[in-house]
């Protein structure tokens, strides 16, 4: 993955810290480059093994969710498609295309921050991990700082008009 050398040293200070916080940073640097700021973060035992944030535009690919991203980063360092004792966080509710990504993956916990009723798939649309086709849900906790990252998708929106 590449990311910009300024803005490596403040995600590795916070995924120290704070895998949300972390996530935001993503989100963050995501915005920067004209994405939509979505950023996602796995953990595995207490460790970030892998940080992303959306890069549709810039890969000119519709599948480069945060999630992906961090799953295909996560499943590359360890040598495994299962990520069975691994954790993802993310700004926002994961659309069904991650939802499905997640399940495959098998990751233990989901946490995301702000819910998205018009594009989400975790408890809005498909509610894919309530499916009786779905072969594995994580446990869900969601709304985890979930004003600070609407606040963000507003201003990134409100400034793109």
């Amino acid at each position: 993955m590449q990311y910009d050398s300024d803005s490596q040293a403040e995600r590795i200070a916070l995924a120290e810290t704070d895998p949300m916080s972390r996530a935001f940073a993503e989100a963050r640097v995501a915005a920067a480059r004209g994405e939509v700021p979505v950023g996602a973060v796995i953990v595995r035992a207490g460790s970030v093994i892998a940080a992303a944030g959306n890069r549709t535009l810039e890969a000119h690919d519709p599948t480069a969710h945060a999630e992906l991203l961090a799953i295909r980063a996560a499943a590359a360092a360890l040598g495994s498609e299962r990520l069975t004792d691994c954790d993802l966080y993310v700004t926002l509710e994961p659309c069904a295309m991650c939802a499905a990504a997640i399940s495959f993956a098998r990751i233990r916990r989901l946490y995301w921050a702000a819910s998205d009723p018009k594009g989400g798939g975790v408890e809005h649309g498909p509610r894919f991990f309530a499916q009786p086709t779905c072969h594995h849900a994580p446990e869900l906790y969601g709304g985890i700082r979930e004003q600070e990252a609407a606040t963000l998708l507003q201003e990134f929106f409100r400034s793109r008009r």
